[in-house]
């Protein structure tokens, strides 16, 4: 029962925004990069796609941002094409010609499905494994991630293979926090780690410990996780495996 209370505490701090997530807030079309800023660090405070920031800001493909650069958070405006009120000559040549329709393509059964549905339909092999060991049930936490209660230092693991993208405190409410890149489409997070264990890009493989878990709301111990599927958060529940 006491174990049951807490994390309800908890689940009401997360929603009253003091704890595990930092949903992301759009208001402006524009973001100045501060001190300890990355590219993905940017994205996932704002719930977007750091390949779109990227494309928007003309970054390269080593996205390296500028403490005091002006980051675009939509696309650009497209240029109005000029318009004209008399039919062009090909048209009024053939104005009874029969429009081509190209041929339908086939279907990609390799084509990633909508959020929700197995890792491996979604377009990537990678099998996810469970990020720690857990005292209690995972606690569903609005905004997509999980809460997992556990000891004071006990190891946290990266979830799947991939690369460390993030390992920083900037990101407010999620405390020491991870984020690790799993190939084009994936990032899985670890928040409130009393040691960080990994450094930014540093490869990592499923199972690897990253980090000492931390406290979280109320100073209980406990690791916010989270996945996120081209920038969306996801239910990480459907992806990594049953409880036993």
């Amino acid at each position: 029962m006491r174990v049951a209370r807490v994390i309800g505490v908890i689940g009401v701090s997360c929603v009253l925004g003091f704890g595990c997530a930092a949903s992301g807030n759009r208001a402006t079309e524009s973001y100045v990069v501060r001190p300890h800023d990355t590219l993905y660090s940017i994205a996932w405070r704002l719930d977007l796609d750091y390949r779109d920031l990227a494309r928007w800001n003309n970054i390269g493909p080593d996205y390296r941002i500028a403490v005091g650069q002006v980051l675009r958070l939509t696309p650009s405006a497209p240029r109005a094409s000029r318009t004209s009120s008399a039919p062009s000559p090909s048209a009024t040549s053939r104005p009874h010609e029969t429009p081509r329709v190209s041929p339908p393509k086939p279907l990609d059964s390799a084509a990633p499905a909508l959020p929700g549905a197995p890792s491996a339909v979604l377009g990537t092999p990678m099998q996810w494994a469970w990020p720690t060991e857990r005292s209690a049930a995972p606690r569903p936490v609005p905004g997509g991630g999980i809460l997992l209660l556990g000891q004071l230092g006990q190891p946290i693991h990266a979830a799947g293979t991939g690369r460390v993208v993030y390992v920083g405190s900037g990101l407010r409410g999620y405390g020491n926090l991870i984020i690790i890149k799993h190939g084009d489409n994936w990032l899985s997070a670890y928040a409130h780690n009393r040691e960080p264990l990994v450094r930014e890009g540093q490869d990592v493989v499923s199972g690897q410990d990253i980090a000492r878990m931390g406290t979280g709301p109320h100073q209980i111990a406990a690791l916010y996780f989270e996945i996120r599927f081209n920038g969306k958060p996801v239910d990480p529940l459907r992806y990594l495996p049953d409880i036993k």
